[in-house]
């Protein structure tokens, strides 16, 4: 079904990408708190959005799973995914609880805070029964954060969904995308993220993550390998603008990032991810070969590095013509 609605991309593999989806309240000027942001600027955002978006606009086939509320900012990002070009099969709206928002706020380095409303928002109430297991059992990747792991009836919906794909074999693929303030506490958040570690075969973690995980401050390959899993094909660490670092059962390296002006860091990591799973969905023998790995990767961090220039997660996401000519241009 969902592979005849994307036209000229229905013969590349689905990527399903499960989660929430949900509108970043973004400070006019960078650098201040929230309470002394003068206005604010209303972005579609979540990550697991964000990266069906990213993989949309490399023209791979997308589709994204989860809830929205049936608000005005629901039928806003139902629309924007559909406008880019994701299949929306795997959305449902509840007409109880409304769609999440976060208030960032962007330093004057383009990092972030953020300042959740989510209490419970529709994205925590999506139900197992809820779940379009047909689009679902079409991913040759599924693709998934932590943040679906918080609250029931939502984690036993990600549960599921997981399990279903991975049946119909399809790889899966984690990126936890940390964010604290959701969590009952730090304890809490670890033992949940890692509870579906082991099923997971492609992991991007960032270094802030990898040291939170395993409470090591010493970011190297030690501590990287420390979560290294028999299931598992692919990890990768993002450094920010020190690029990435890749770990395989073969072979492990580094490739270099992209030197910009960062602007707004938010969706850089779903950018480097969408990228990512845009180059190996067809191709999954990739992640075996380093030279081609490499290629991607280097492909990946474009990516990233673009999103960071322009403030805003889905509007800074390029397109693959944008990335190879940022690549030529930085050669």
């Amino acid at each position: 079904m969902a592979e005849k609605i994307n036209g000229d991309n229905k013969t590349k593999g689905l990527v399903v990408s499960f989660g929430e989806m949900l509108i970043d309240f973004v400070p006019t000027i960078s650098g201040v708190s929230l309470a002394e942001a003068p206005g604010f600027l209303k972005a579609p955002g979540g990550a697991p959005a964000n990266v069906a978006i990213a993989v949309a606009k490399m023209n791979g086939n997308a589709a994204f799973a989860g809830k929205l509320g049936a608000d005005e900012f629901g039928r806003m990002l139902a629309a924007i995914l559909k406008q880019n070009g994701v299949v929306d099969e795997g959305i449902c709206f509840d007409e109880g609880a409304r769609t999440a928002l976060a208030f960032v706020t962007l330093k004057s380095d383009g990092e972030r805070e953020f300042m959740f409303y989510r209490n419970p928002s529709a994205d925590m109430l999506l139900r197992p029964d809820e779940l379009n297991l047909e689009l679902i059992r079409q991913a040759k990747i599924f693709h998934y954060g932590s943040i679906s792991l918080i609250v029931e009836p939502c984690r036993s919906a990600h549960l599921k969904a997981m399990e279903e794909a991975k049946a119909a074999g399809a790889l899966l693929s984690y990126d936890p995308n940390l964010r604290l303030p959701l969590w009952p506490s730090p304890k809490e958040a670890r033992k949940q993220i890692l509870s579906i570690w082991d099923k997971a075969e492609v992991i991007k973690v960032s270094d802030n993550e990898l040291e939170f995980l395993t409470g090591n401050s010493d970011i190297g390959d030690a501590t990287a390998m420390s979560l290294w899993h028999s299931n598992l094909k692919l990890l990768l660490v993002t450094l920010g603008d020190h690029g990435c670092r890749y770990y395989t059962k073969n072979f492990k390296g580094s490739v270099e990032a992209f030197i910009v002006t960062a602007v707004d860091t938010t969706g850089a990591g779903d950018s480097f991810v969408g990228a990512l799973l845009s180059k190996i969905v067809d191709d999954h023998a990739i992640i075996e070969d380093e030279p081609r790995l490499r290629e991607v990767l280097k492909f990946a961090n474009a990516c990233g590095a673009i999103t960071t220039t322009k403030k805003g997660a889905i509007p800074a996401l390029p397109t693959e013509a944008e990335a190879l000519e940022f690549i030529k241009n930085s050669s």
